[in-house]
């Protein structure tokens, strides 16, 4: 039996440089030696953009499915035969329809135990609403299809570890969706990956307020006291160590964050633009509260780049080895504690297809 994690991955939109990235990573001597890869898509549109991206060194397997893979190559496992119009740069209503059929066959396969975890590249969210995509990105799309009640957005990095309340939502509605029970959900989440996901035994969380200054002692707004605030206390009753809430900018500013193994933030760009500054590049997106195992890239589909081979696949090869990390950790977890995975590793089997 091999220990190898099978890992898939979602091409993203085909028109940006999620393929370029992919190509990129997989001719990594660590990535193949970490887990076998599984690309959701097309040998024809992979082709294109392989001859694109000079230099890239990898085998590969054709598949008609993921149930008989290659251990020691890339397998592109074919999702359709027709050919598609490939336009460098720019989103696109197919672009969108290709990249809603390659993730949804690769979370199928997540779901069957076809494969262990899965990584998707980046979409375009102009293009995925052309192709009639109904949700505003992949977490509530993963969120919706797993069957998870509720998910965080958890960005990972060296540097720090960042959970955010409220996602893709208008700055405007922050205030009206913000609850207690709401912050005590997200914040149950990061506690539990911390511990399983990175081994955290005790881990230590920082909130942040929503307001300037915290609300500066109710002046600048109530919900520091009112709602989060409540949240701290309960918290701390139940021997969690969390702390705040803090003030954003002082937070970041004066380096304080390096003290927590984690943080919650109460919106997108509270968290994400602290994030990106310090990690863009190298910092990974984490679905985390579902019984599967999705990461991505800290990027999106740079369509002003696509084509010109100069994509940087560090984000992309970072998310690789985070989906295995977190896959192994949940996996000896499961061990210690003797509360079994969702699903356990199969053996990896010699396929039939065409070799290249």
């Amino acid at each position: 039996m091999s220990d190898k994690i099978k890992l898939g991955l979602s091409i993203g939109d085909i028109n940006g440089i999620g393929l370029e990235i992919i190509l990129k990573a997989v001719s990594s001597e660590t990535v193949m030696n970490s887990c076998t890869p599984v690309i959701y898509g097309s040998s024809k549109v992979v082709s294109y953009h392989r001859n694109i991206a000079e230099g890239v060194d990898f085998q590969y397997q054709n598949q008609r499915s993921a149930d008989r893979l290659h251990r020691d190559k890339v397998n592109i496992v074919n999702i359709w035969n027709e050919t598609v119009n490939i336009t460098l740069g720019k989103p696109t209503e197919e672009s969108g329809r290709i990249a809603i059929l390659s993730l949804d066959a690769a979370v199928k396969d997540l779901m069957d135990g076809k494969i262990d975890v899965l990584v998707t590249a980046p979409v375009s969210k102009t293009a995925l609403k052309m192709a009639g995509f109904r949700y505003p990105g992949h977490t509530e799309y993963l969120t919706d299809r797993m069957g998870g009640n509720s998910s965080l957005m958890f960005m990972l990095s060296d540097e720090m570890k960042v959970g955010v309340v409220t996602g893709h939502l208008p700055l405007k509605e922050v205030s009206d969706v913000l609850t207690k029970e709401l912050i005590q959900d997200k914040l149950r989440i990061l506690t539990h990956s911390l511990k399983v996901d990175f081994g955290k035994q005790k881990p230590l969380i920082g909130l942040l307020g929503m307001n300037p200054h915290a609300g500066e002692d109710g002046s600048l707004g109530k919900e520091e006291d009112e709602i989060i605030r409540p949240v701290i206390i309960e918290a701390k009753k139940k021997g969690e160590l969390v702390m705040g809430p803090f003030p954003a900018d002082g937070f970041f500013g004066s380096g304080n964050f390096k003290k927590f193994d984690g943080i919650l933030a109460m919106y997108h760009d509270q968290g994400l633009i602290p994030f990106k500054s310090l990690s863009f590049g190298h910092g990974v997106n984490y679905t985390a509260g579902l019984d599967y195992i999705r990461t991505s890239p800290d990027h999106g589909t740079a369509f002003e780049i696509a084509g010109k081979n100069v994509a940087n696949p560090r984000s992309m090869i970072r998310a690789i080895f985070y989906a295995v990390d977190i896959y192994r950790s949940r996996n000896q977890h499961a061990e210690e504690t003797k509360d079994p995975v969702k699903k356990e590793p199969k053996p990896s089997e010699e396929e039939d297809g065409t070799s290249t």
